[in-house]
């Protein structure tokens, strides 16, 4: 048999072959089309969301209607007047760092929103804010948002443009260029505020060294330690998330964080009684957890 029969047999079995895969295949893929609009087995979680919804439209409407909302005290944003007075006094500029994360990064988002409420007092104060920043997309929405802060607090004219600027996308490079404006311009205030990796301890012990008074806040647990050492305040995990709240006092964030918290008593609450009732040996609440969620 010649070599050229040879390969036009071995192409026609491949062909035989990948038609009998696709048959087959396609035999598999056969589904069954289901008519209901909804998975019942799901029910309890939709009952779930409904019930979490209703705690958080209740405590928003119990904040707007003017009561008095609890929000415990957290140390590091009541140190924030503290800071832009300093820094005021001084004559010295405010450095605000948001971190490493892009615009769609939660972190970077609750950052902007503490930045948008610093920018309201240092356009009061007329204190000079310098953002450095790693992302050109975050650069452009931080900007639009202290020019709004400022023409808010109707100081349009103390808006400057150019202190809010993008120094490079490059982790340690940034570190660098960040560590030279603070050595240079000496800033009585630094926030330290988003996404953090390797370079937290280089900026904050810089900072330390210039003397300025340091409020650091990041949900990335492994650079904690870090801040703790060498800030004067430190936001932890989620009091990052409620700053913004916390700073603004708006009645709507006001709710949605009381709404929130309220949820995770609820959750708690249903971990505790589970782990009470496997004590005693009763286990259907675990079983019905393990149903809902499969």
């Amino acid at each position: 048999m010649k070599f050229k029969t040879i390969v036009q047999w071995m192409v026609l079995l491949s062909l035989v072959l990948a038609f009998g895969y696709s048959i087959a295949f396609a035999q598999d893929a056969t589904a069954t089309p289901d008519t209901r609009w909804f998975h019942t087995g799901k029910k309890w979680i939709f009952l779930a969301v409904i019930v979490y919804s209703a705690v958080v439209i209740y405590s928003i409407y119990h904040a707007r209607s003017g009561k008095d909302i609890f929000i415990r005290r957290i140390p590091g944003l009541e140190a924030v007047e503290e800071a832009i007075g300093r820094a005021t006094e001084m004559g010295r500029p405010i450095l605000y760092i948001l971190g490493l994360g892009g615009v769609g990064n939660v972190a970077t988002i609750a950052s902007m929103n503490i930045l948008s409420q610093i920018a309201r007092r240092t356009a009061d104060y007329e204190t000079p804010l310098r953002v450095p920043c790693n992302d050109p997309i975050v650069m452009n929405v931080v900007r639009e948002m202290v020019k709004t802060a400022y023409l808010e607090e109707g100081r349009p004219d103390a808006y400057k443009e150019e202190d809010i600027f993008f120094l490079t996308e490059g982790q340690f490079a940034y570190a660098a260029g960040v560590d030279g404006m603070i050595i240079r311009e000496k800033p009585a205030a630094i926030f330290l505020q988003g996404t953090f990796f390797a370079e937290s301890l280089l900026l904050a012990e810089t900072g330390h060294s210039v003397g300025a008074i340091q409020i650091a806040g990041t949900d990335q647990e492994h650079q904690l330690p870090f801040f703790i050492a060498a800030c004067d305040y430190t936001l932890i995990g989620e009091e990052l998330y409620a700053a913004s709240a916390y700073l603004s006092r708006e009645p709507m964030l006001l709710g949605s964080l009381k709404g929130q918290d309220y949820g995770k008593l609820m959750i708690f609450a249903a971990i505790v009684f589970g782990v009470i009732l496997e004590l005693f040996g009763v286990n259907w609440m675990t079983t019905f957890f393990q149903r809902v969620s499969n």
